[in-house]
């Protein structure tokens, strides 16, 4: 799809074509009120100031569409699709880092009682795991808003594919 079609969508399918970015109701309301966008930058910008920070049960939301890093997205749904392709980019991994990154998510959901998140696209898997740890030392609120600054910078990457 490019930009002038987004442009002129009706609000509703707008808003289906923003969902697989970040679902936030919040987040897909203000991308869609700013319309008409000139260009790819001024979407993006767009959806950086919607809806930051990001709310805790906005940021619960939109975790229950993203699986485990390192994990293959289940069903067929845009958002599984797109998790794939994100992914995708780790290739292949040895037994001791997949092991590592197992051990990672388990410690990390047992630490904040939620999934590791964080843009797998343009890293790899030894980078993964070293943010993983390292953020394993941060506080409650801390780790929140650095999920929140993963969950903009996954959808401003999932935006700029589908609009590039």
């Amino acid at each position: 799809m490019d930009l002038d079609e987004f442009n002129r969508l009706p609000a509703d399918e707008a808003h289906e074509v923003l969902r697989p970015c970040l679902d936030v109701e919040r987040w897909i309301d203000g991308v869609v009120a700013g319309r008409p966008y000139a260009d790819v930058e001024s979407i993006v910008e767009s959806a950086r100031r919607s809806a930051d920070p990001l709310r805790d049960e906005e940021i619960a939301q939109a975790l229950s569409h993203h699986p485990r890093i390192g994990e293959r997205a289940q069903g067929d749904s845009a958002e599984a699709k797109l998790s794939k392709t994100e992914q995708a980019g780790l290739g292949a991994m040895d037994g001791s880092v997949q092991e590592r990154l197992a051990a990672g998510n388990a410690a990390y959901e047992e630490r904040f009682d939620r999934v590791f998140l964080i843009r797998a696209a343009g890293r790899n898997p030894e980078e993964i795991l070293s943010e993983l740890e390292r953020r394993m030392n941060n506080s409650d609120s801390a780790e929140l808003a650095e999920v929140g600054e993963q969950l903009h910078q996954i959808a401003e990457t999932r935006l700029t594919g589908i609009f590039a």
